[in-house]
């Protein structure tokens, strides 16, 4: 695997201007991270489970069915649990390929054959590898070997596609139709959905539940969508226009600059505020550092 070049900028603000920053973001952040964000956030579907196992399974549905309408979202996901029996590991575990309960179940361009071919693909994945953590566990792993290894952002890229095609070589049938549904960065996709499912794995707060212990905070990225990258844009934290994995890693650059242990803190600035239809303007100290140490 040919690795991802690193992010242009975000190398220029120094100690007084970076705290600058952090006054006029963190409390932005801090104002979305909060339990009232979970209820029409697709991760209320991970909160509505207690057992791990079906965290994580549902997590990943709820994560990669992300797009679209929140209230028709958290409708579907809502009837796909039904259709689990609101078990979702005992229904993988127990899944055959001749299974009706999927039958008539479609999300957009998500239809019920994606839904048991990608149900199967995960009863085989955690068959071999005990957990969906387990699975990118053994990609993170591979990922550190010195032919991957070149920075935390080739290596998250690496493990990231490595756990997407395990995913995809275990569909049955392996259909082409699927890799719209499962994105890989050496594609050049910023992997919005799956980006996401890793901050609610692994970080841990009153949104995201911090279920695994392969990788920290600190290694993720942030997950940049049409809402997040017009805010970034708009806050002059993110010049590439393109919301690929090139943008993702500029824009994670800035945000480890601010916030080294927790860079995705900064999703609920950017997601949040994009959502609720805010316009995260500079206010005009924060808009003087950025002129003194503009991204080029």
């Amino acid at each position: 695997m040919t690795p991802l070049a690193g992010p242009p900028g975000a190398s220029g603000f120094d100690d007084s201007q970076l705290e600058a920053l952090r006054a006029w973001l963190d409390p932005i952040a801090a104002r979305y991270e909060n339990e009232s964000f979970i209820s029409d956030d697709p991760v209320s579907v991970v909160h509505a489970f207690d057992d791990p196992q079906d965290q994580e399974i549902a997590g990943l549905f709820a994560a990669l069915l992300a797009w679209g309408r929140r209230d028709t979202l958290l409708k579907k996901l809502a009837g796909l649990m039904e259709r689990m029996d609101f078990r979702p590991a005992r229904f993988i575990h127990d899944l055959e390929p001749s299974s009706t309960s999927l039958e008539g179940f479609r999300h957009r361009t998500f239809s019920s054959d994606d839904a048991l071919g990608l149900s199967l693909a995960l009863q085989l994945v955690l068959r071999k590898f005990g957990s969906l953590e387990g699975a990118f566990a053994n990609q993170w792993s591979r990922a550190a070997l010195p032919a991957h290894l070149n920075g935390t952002d080739s290596r998250l890229a690496a493990a990231l596609t490595g756990f997407s095609n395990t995913l995809l070589m275990s569909v049955p049938g392996r259909p082409a139709r699927m890799r719209k549904h499962i994105a890989r960065p050496t594609s050049g996709s910023a992997c919005k959905r799956l980006v996401m499912y890793l901050r609610w794995m692994v970080r841990r707060g009153p949104v995201d539940l911090g279920l695994w212990n392969t990788l920290g905070p600190e290694h993720l990225a942030l997950p940049l969508d049409v809402h997040s990258g017009r805010q970034a844009r708009a806050a002059h934290l993110l010049t590439r226009q393109t919301n690929d994995w090139r943008a993702v890693m500029e824009l994670t650059c800035v945000c480890r600059k601010l916030r080294p242990h927790d860079p995705a803190f900064y999703d609920f600035a950017f997601f949040g505020t994009g959502s609720a239809g805010e316009l995260l303007g500079v206010p005009r100290s924060a808009d003087e550092t950025l002129k003194a140490a503009p991204l080029t």
